[in-house]
């Protein structure tokens, strides 16, 4: 049983969609679902050669896949620029196929953009993090058109919200979260 309706295939009239990358996908969904003009967020895999990956397939490391967040977002509410300020505050653009203690290609920092607007716009947002030297390491977040995107199974959608007190969310998903809000109080939904 389904605990929620996917996103469609297709962003509805005058919306977008961003598919992002950031270590566990957990993290970033936890954080997406709670900025304004985030219409909906749903956490998949994208960027690999297997058709249908599952998520031990996507573990193991052998798909190249990573664990990914799709969302739909307004933007009369909230720019893409704006989603991406968020992305990079939330996690460490500079590891290599690492977040923390989560390493392999599956956690790699991506973007997968769905227009040329959006790729203009990731490539001149890690410029400019570069030239004002935000991180003491040069960032290594790949940005690739946008591939198929498959849904992780149901019991990863809305996982923080349904499991806050596991130790992953208590100790790695709650401080990202406490980071957004703090930098992005006034992005933060009602």
């Amino acid at each position: 049983m389904s605990i929620r309706n996917p996103l469609p295939a297709a962003p509805r009239a005058g919306h977008e969609f961003a598919t992002l990358a950031g270590g566990c996908f957990w993290c970033l969904e936890a954080v997406f679902a709670d900025v304004t003009g985030v219409i909906d967020v749903e956490s998949g895999y994208s960027g690999g050669h297997t058709p249908k990956p599952s998520y031990r397939a996507v573990c193991d490391g052998t798909t190249g896949h990573a664990e990914v967040i799709r969302l739909e977002f307004d933007p009369a509410q909230i720019s893409y620029r704006e989603i991406l300020e968020i992305f990079f505050v939330i996690h460490d653009p500079t590891t290599l196929n690492r977040q923390g203690n989560d390493v392999g290609t599956q956690y790699r920092s991506a973007i997968f953009y769905h227009s040329p607007e959006q790729k203009a716009t990731a490539q001149q947002v890690i410029a400019n993090l570069d030239a004002a030297k935000i991180y003491e390491d040069p960032i290594v977040t790949e940005v690739g058109p946008a591939s198929k995107f498959y849904v992780a199974e149901d019991y990863h959608q809305e996982y923080f919200r349904r499991n806050p007190a596991q130790p992953y969310c208590a100790f790695v998903v709650r401080p990202k979260l406490a980071k957004f809000r703090k930098h992005f109080l006034g992005k933060l939904k009602k």
